[in-house]
């Protein structure tokens, strides 16, 4: 298995003077996957398996996004404007492009290249309210087109009865956001499910622990030949 973290980091460099976001901006769910990096890091060290994290803010450039998405280096975010984004042209956004995704997406193929999983996994989380609606699924299990992996971690979770969860909730490929997933999985034929965890699940460290251990059953239950490899 490869774990991947595209959003685990609200890290702005000095350089771009914050981008000008203030308040809170730098803290909320607009600048990252709140809790998303916990939970990573546990189930990485739960599962034995490398992990390939994002060390910068979604604001400076969204890594699970192409350059040709308008939102992979955002004017706006959910409430926050973001003026450090604004009038940038191809030259900026190209520099972004080349600070940001090339480093990451460098570094996801090399670990494929060096694990050669069976399986990708993406972990992300959502908030709990969204443009003044109450999210009432807790974990959502997201494919690009190929739908078994979301399915088997669907069916683990239904078995279960833990947490209320869905298939291609609260996104889906239709909003933009399996670019990795299908980049790294789908598209060269390897299995792949983006887990989506509502963020108040997993805000603090002990909630994402618990997250991990919980998700770590699932994924063993759901790729039984994973264990086995394991195993041996």
């Amino acid at each position: 298995m490869l774990l991947v973290c595209e959003h685990a980091s609200n890290f702005i460099p000095d350089d771009l003077n914050a981008l000008g976001v203030g308040g809170d901006g730098h803290t909320s769910h607009a600048a990252w996957d709140i809790g998303a990096l916990d939970v990573a890091i546990a189930l990485s060290r739960l599962l034995d398996a490398p992990l390939v994290a994002g060390t910068m803010s979604r604001l400076v450039y969204d890594c699970n996004r192409p350059l040709s998405a308008l939102d992979c280096i955002p004017v706006r975010s959910e409430i926050y404007h973001i003026p450090g984004n604004a009038d940038l042209g191809d030259a900026d956004r190209q520099a972004r492009f080349d600070r940001v995704h090339t480093p990451f997406h460098d570094a996801v193929t090399k670990q494929c290249g060096i694990a050669n999983p069976s399986i990708l996994v993406t972990i992300h989380s959502f908030a709990p309210i969204f443009n003044g609606i109450a999210r009432e699924v807790e974990l959502g299990f997201l494919y690009h087109a190929a739908p078994a992996a979301a399915q088997a971690m669907l069916a683990q979770e239904q078995k279960r009865d833990v947490f209320r969860s869905a298939l291609n909730e609260p996104y889906a490929a239709k909003d933009g956001v399996t670019y990795t997933l299908d980049k790294h999985g789908e598209a060269l034929g390897l299995p792949a499910v983006m887990i989506e965890i509502r963020n108040d699940l997993i805000d603090t460290a002990e909630k994402a622990q618990a997250m991990a251990q919980h998700l770590s059953v699932s994924l063993n239950a759901a790729f039984p030949d994973l264990r086995q490899q394991a195993a041996e």
